[in-house]
Order: structure tokens, then sequence, then C-alpha cells
């Protein structure tokens, strides 16, 4: 699904299964079983490879693990990666699903929140095509917001942080310009 500026706002569906309908469904084999019960925090994040560039099928083949390391020398030090988000958003607002949100993904690495360690053990992580020196689309809010009702609907959710939040000094996503205000305004989950 693509958000397209003047249409209705998209709605979204999660099925039983933690599969949103309505998403590109890529499954990822960088995943496993969540310990210690449903989700309760949403972590957003950003990425496009190679960096600054959007576009193009190289977030979704490092997610599944067919990254080619000849195709751009910034590969060649990422493609043994073993990583994945729960979601990825692109610039025009298409939904990509890569696991389940019952299952862990393997986004967050070490990290922590309100002194629980381990953030991949109980969150969903949602990347945005993007990078940290530069605003995000209108379209990727719009699909982040339909993607944020859908989820506090069926999850119990408790917060909503970005990976800067949980890994000081290690990343720094989503970065200066992900516009927290906006987002917080539609949807009422702390830090």
């Amino acid at each position: 699904m693509v958000y397209r500026a003047g249409r209705v706002q998209p709605v979204l569906h999660l099925d039983g299964n933690g599969w949103v309908r309505e998403a590109r469904q890529i499954p990822s084999p960088n995943c496993d079983a969540r310990e210690g019960g449903a989700a309760e925090l949403l972590v957003i994040h950003n990425i496009s490879l190679p960096p600054y560039r959007y576009g193009g099928q190289a977030v979704a083949q490092l997610f599944t693990n067919t990254l080619d390391p000849a195709e751009d020398p910034y590969f060649a030090s990422i493609h043994q990666l073993r990583v994945s988000a729960h979601f990825f958003i692109r610039r025009s607002g298409q939904l990509l699903q890569f696991v389940s949100v019952h299952q862990r993904a393997w986004h967050a690495g070490v990290s922590s929140w309100q002194g629980r360690e381990r953030c991949n053990d109980f969150s969903i992580g949602i990347e945005l095509e993007g990078c940290d020196f530069e605003p995000f689309a209108d379209a990727q809010y719009q699909m982040l917001l339909a993607l944020l009702r859908e989820l506090r609907a069926q999850l119990p959710l408790r917060g909503m942080t970005g990976h800067e939040d949980i890994a000081p000094g290690r990343k720094t996503d989503p970065g200066p310009y992900f516009d927290w205000a906006r987002v917080r305004g539609e949807i009422d989950l702390p830090a």
C-alpha cells in the first residue's frame, strides 16, 4: 500500500498471526521467539542503503541476508550483519513488513529502556527510509501514524522512543529531523 497525498488516510489491519494485511510481506530469517510476553515499546529508526540514497532493494536484501557485497563498497562492510525490523516505510509511504509483531526482530542491539535491557525482547522496530540529515516525507508520516494506530489498538503498548534513546552514544536515529511533536500529537505514548 502506498499513500498518495490528497487521498483517504490509510487504514491498516493486523491479523492474528501478527502481519499487517496491507503491507508487502517479505519474511526475514533474522528473528526468533519473543521472550517476556507481548511487545510494549515502539522503536523508531531510520535507514538508507547505501547511506543517503533512497529506493532500490538494498534494505530488503539486508534484512533477508541477500545483500550483494560487490554491488556497493559500503555493502562489503555490512553484508554479514544479521539484522531486521518489523516494518520499513519507504519515502513513498509504501509499507513493508519483515517480521510478525509476535516475534522478536533483531533491530535494537545493545539497548535499554526504563531500566530494562535487551529491547528486542519487548519492542517493535519501525524503520523509516531516510537519514539523520533531512526531513522525512509526509507520506511516511501518514503511513507511520496509520501503523501506530493499528498497533496501539492491538498490542499492550506502553511507550514509543527512538533508537538513539535506547542506545545513546551508539545510535543517532531517527535523528533531529524526525517530527516527534507531530507523531505524539496523534499517538499518545510516553517516551
